[in-house]
């Protein structure tokens, strides 16, 4: 199970509280050892000092923390309390609905308002960013979201400001607020693709770590399936699953292969997965590859098992195990019976891995819905594929759609060709200018 795992893989570019879930999961899938040391290990730099405590009494079987425990709940207290009190003022201002508004757009004309009106200076303003990182860190994800939300309207800092997105997105994300995940998740990414950044790698690790971010919506939010084929499938983000984090490709085959309102994709993800199959591979790649490149349909049949499997101990897709079996039998099974004349029912229910009488009813069932022109026998026990041929006249209008924009490139090179030729030979028939005025000037001579 460990061998197609990319908790390791993906950690590096998630937030702390934001890995600790996928650790929660391993740690309930046996799928590692250690994992309770692992959990504690991560959250030691946070400011969730009691739970962080609670995990530490597990793994040493202890009854009493050690000193430096307390000492440390003590100053995240007192960090919260200080930090609260410096924003009380700028807090009961911006959250006066008069003066809320009374904010525009424009932030340099918001914090002059504030400072001439309301006492609020840009030091006020940056300690609401401190105050929500403390709430953050002590896990108080309501509350960082607003207070964070807050400062990225009023900072005037676009480092501070793209920092605050990233953290009001990890706070709705850990509350449980898809909606407005959702939502923040479509900012963010629009202003990691507006914005100047220093180096190309700046921009890149922005993206990477968007990717990662992105699956906790995209997997919880109702429209998430196709959120993910629309993010991932941009030029940009392509760009860089392709020369950063090749393994994001499992969860964009998986949506995709879930979602067949989004089937017209598929052969851009398996030109996507050819190219980075040197990379990465895993059973949700090669299955998509056996079967539409390969067209090896065992070997696509042994790693659809394979996949469940492998999705069965993914935090993000353990839950859409059987929605990717069934939508994978049904691309597999029409691959197949596009292939083939004549087909076997009881050789194609093995293959996908069904009894004979469910397979036989899901084959039928297939043929219905899909209007494939195919007849069952059932005496016989196999499905006769009826040959689909385009009308005479449709095939030559298809060659002949062609030929007809080759001759018009053609008519129009020759006419250029013509044009060009003709104001050579006007320019060499121009009559030559009389040298009368150099005679007249030797003469003066």
């Amino acid at each position: 199970m460990a061998e197609y795992d990319l908790t390791l893989r993906m950690i590096p570019s998630m937030d702390r509280q934001l890995a600790f879930p996928l650790l929660e999961f391993l740690s309930s899938r046996k799928i590692y050892k250690d994992v309770l040391k692992a959990q504690v290990d991560l959250l030691s730099n946070t400011g969730m000092v009691d739970y962080t405590g609670e995990l530490y009494k597990m793994l040493h079987g202890v009854d009493e923390l050690p000193a430096e425990f307390e000492e440390k709940r003590k100053k995240v207290i007192n960090d919260l309390l200080e930090s609260e009190q410096k924003t009380k003022h700028i807090r009961e201002v911006i959250e006066n609905p008069e003066v809320a508004g009374l904010l525009r757009q424009d932030k340099l004309q918001n914090m002059k308002l504030l400072c001439d009106n309301y006492q609020c200076t840009p030091e006020m303003v940056l300690e609401l960013y401190n105050f929500g990182q403390l709430q953050y860190s002590s896990g108080n994800y309501g509350a960082s979201a607003d207070i964070l939300l807050h400062f990225s309207i009023l900072s005037t800092d676009p480092e501070l400001t793209l920092s605050a997105m990233w953290g009001k997105l990890a706070s709705e994300i850990l509350f449980g607020n898809w909606e407005i995940a959702y939502s923040d998740l479509l900012k963010l990414r629009e202003t990691i693709d507006k914005t100047h950044f220093k180096t190309p790698t700046e921009q890149l690790q922005q993206r990477v770590w968007l990717l990662h971010w992105s699956l906790f919506v995209f997997f919880n939010h109702p429209k998430g399936r196709d959120g993910i084929v629309e993010t991932f499938m941009m030029q940009h983000y392509v760009s860089t699953i392709q020369n950063a984090c090749p393994w994001m490709l499992r969860y964009l085959a998986a949506a995709i292969v879930t979602n067949r309102k989004k089937r017209s994709m598929m052969q851009d993800l398996v030109k996507v997965i050819e190219q980075v199959a040197y990379m990465y591979r895993d059973p949700v790649t090669e299955f998509i590859e056996a079967l539409y490149v390969d067209f090896d349909f065992d070997r696509a049949a042994k790693k659809l098992e394979e996949c469940e499997t492998a999705l069965e101990n993914d935090f993000f897709l353990t839950h859409a195990v059987d929605d990717f079996v069934e939508n994978a039998r049904f691309f597999f099974a029409e691959v197949y019976c596009r292939i083939h004349k004549r087909i076997d029912m009881t050789s194609l229910t093995e293959r996908l891995n069904m009894k004979q009488e469910d397979g036989k009813k899901w084959i039928v069932k297939l043929i219905r819905e899909s209007r494939m022109d195919a007849k069952v026998d059932f005496k016989e026990n196999t499905v006769i594929m009826n040959p689909t041929y385009n009308p005479v006249y449709q095939q030559v209008i298809e060659r002949t759609r062609a030929l007809v924009f080759r001759s018009q490139v053609l008519n129009g090179a020759i006419d250029k060709r013509g044009n060009s030729t003709n104001k050579k030979d006007t320019s060499k028939n121009k009559p030559r200018p009389a040298r009368r005025h150099n005679d007249n000037a030797i003469a003066a001579q």
